[in-house]
């Protein structure tokens, strides 16, 4: 009997351990940024999606189309003011505006509520040169994309050239994106 009392605790901290594993593994790869090739896309070096959103209101930016990423270097940032990931590559992403004000950065906002992504941008600043927003995320899921947040390298000629998935963090802003960014501009 003390055998199976024993078996039976043992196997009730089971569950617990898988989610305590789970979770720290998850948040590891959360904070630290996620491999951009762990989850690949088949839109690499291949013409931007179509795109036809409605601006923000109130971002005093433009609608984004097909052609607004037509001649320009754009990265793309897919996002939520839900999203705490989101908040956290926020600010890198405005430093980066500030360091290459010619960089286009587009922002399309998804499953958001207006109110909320314009009080998120209000607080944290918006370096976005054009946000559109997508309320059913479809966008997202033309453009290859798992979550938010994602961003993507579109070359002048309108092909994307990189992918990445989860929250920008310094070091991948500093060893990959800006390199790839300088080369193209």
């Amino acid at each position: 009997m003390d055998t199976q009392h024993k078996k039976r605790n043992i196997a009730i901290y089971i569950p617990l351990i898988l989610v305590i594993g789970l979770s720290i593994l998850f948040g590891h790869r959360l904070i630290s940024g996620a491999n951009e090739k762990a989850l690949p896309s088949n839109l690499i070096e291949k013409s931007a999606p179509s795109l036809t959103l409605e601006k923000l209101e109130g971002s005093q930016r433009g609608n984004i189309q097909t052609n607004s990423l037509d001649g320009k270097v754009s990265l793309v940032n897919i996002w939520a003011s839900w999203c705490g990931p989101c908040r956290l590559e926020h600010p890198i992403i405005v430093d980066l505006k500030a360091q290459k004000p010619d960089l286009q950065i587009v922002g399309i906002n998804i499953r958001d509520k207006k109110d909320n992504a314009l009080a998120f941008l209000n607080e944290l600043g918006n370096p976005y040169d054009l946000i559109g927003i997508d309320p059913k995320g479809r966008s997202m899921v033309e453009w290859g994309g798992y979550g938010v947040p994602e961003t993507f390298i579109v070359n002048k000629e309108g092909i994307i050239v990189y992918k990445h998935v989860g929250p920008i963090n310094e070091t991948i802003m500093k060893k990959t994106i800006m390199p790839l960014i300088n080369t193209l501009m």
